[in-house]
């Protein structure tokens, strides 16, 4: 017997968003969701590991906080959420049989469908949490949405190994069990977006990182050209780490952990639903310079010489500086 608890699939502007709005019987817009489940934000890591080049990674919207419990919290939504040492089969069965669909933070990289990237980031990219929703099953195997116009078919036990691979969400089952119980939060999470914005984010040495602080830090690496945390050094001695450079960031304003344009346009439209037309305005704006930024790293000629590397690196940074300016004048209105 299969037992599959929507039909609505796909992606639209934003993974998670789409996931919420799905299970939730698309009863709200994409922006309304992922306005409330934080929108934007910003944290910039490079991180290094022996025998390969730098990784270069920027989350453009709201992180850490978990999108699902935020959004499900501002929609007043009421959930289970349940955390195990095993994979709990029952509970996940008796929600689907309840007509609730079961969210879970997995390894990425241990789904069949995505495995280990071609890029060499499966390492990072598997350790990160990732959303799924499962939205049914047919025997003993689960329907699974990700993203994909129809839902993935996996088998129980090789969907527990990667439920099972990523530690922080291990066996993580999060299930909505009624109808929205009051009125969105709008002003409440737009108020959680100025925070994250203006920090602190973490309370700790992190926080520099995040937010406008980390913007200020992504421009002034791009910009440096002497020492070991420069762009210049960092990326910019061989093609291999140019290309993965650039690469990263085109990948992660564009694709990963964001929607096109670093989220901006998408919050932006957030922002008119909720009467806040002229910082909405300012964001459209700083989107444009995020993917101005995102289209010459990927323009970018990885056999170009060490003078048209520097010229990119500091067009890079202008545009990051354009961004900022764009978006201290949006959370001022906000």
């Amino acid at each position: 017997m299969t037992v599959l608890v929507y039909e609505d699939f796909g992606t639209g502007r934003h993974r998670e968003a789409s996931l919420i709005r799905h299970a939730l019987g698309s009863a709200h817009d994409e922006e309304l969701i992922a306005g409330l489940a934080g929108g934007i934000g910003f944290m910039y890591f490079v991180f290094e590991y022996s025998g390969r080049a730098p990784i270069a990674t920027i989350v453009a919207q709201a992180h850490p906080e978990p999108w699902v419990q935020v959004a499900l919290r501002r929609l007043h939504v009421p959930y289970d959420a349940t955390r195990a040492t095993k994979p709990r089969w029952g509970r996940v069965r008796a929600a689907l049989d309840g007509g609730q669909p079961a969210f879970c933070v997995v390894d990425r990289a241990s789904l069949p469908w995505h495995g280990a990237d071609a890029d060499g980031d499966a390492e990072m990219i598997g350790a990160d949490p990732h959303t799924i929703v499962i939205a049914g099953y047919d025997g003993d195997d689960l329907l699974i949405e990700d993203g994909a116009e129809a839902p993935y078919r996996i088998d129980r036990e090789e969907f527990g190994a990667a439920w099972t691979a990523h530690r922080k969400g291990r066996h993580q089952l999060i299930v909505p069990t009624g109808p929205p119980e009051g009125e969105p939060d709008v002003d409440g999470a737009i108020a959680a977006t100025v925070t994250r914005l203006t920090g602190p984010v973490l309370g700790n040495h992190f926080d520099v990182n995040f937010g406008f602080t980390g913007m200020e830090k992504l421009a002034a690496q791009l910009r440096d050209g002497t020492t070991r945390t420069g762009w210049e050094r960092r990326f910019g001695g061989s093609a291999e780490h140019f290309r993965a450079g650039t690469g990263r960031l085109y990948a992660c304003l564009e694709e990963e952990w964001t929607a096109p344009g670093a989220t901006r346009p998408l919050y932006a439209d957030f922002l008119d639903l909720a009467g806040r037309p002229e910082a909405a305005a300012l964001l459209r704006d700083s989107a444009g310079h995020w993917s101005r930024l995102a289209d010459l790293a990927r323009t970018a000629e990885p056999d170009s010489d060490a003078a048209q590397r520097r010229a990119l690196f500091d067009e890079c940074a202008e545009q990051v500086d354009r961004s900022l300016e764009l978006e201290r004048r949006a959370v001022a209105l906000l």
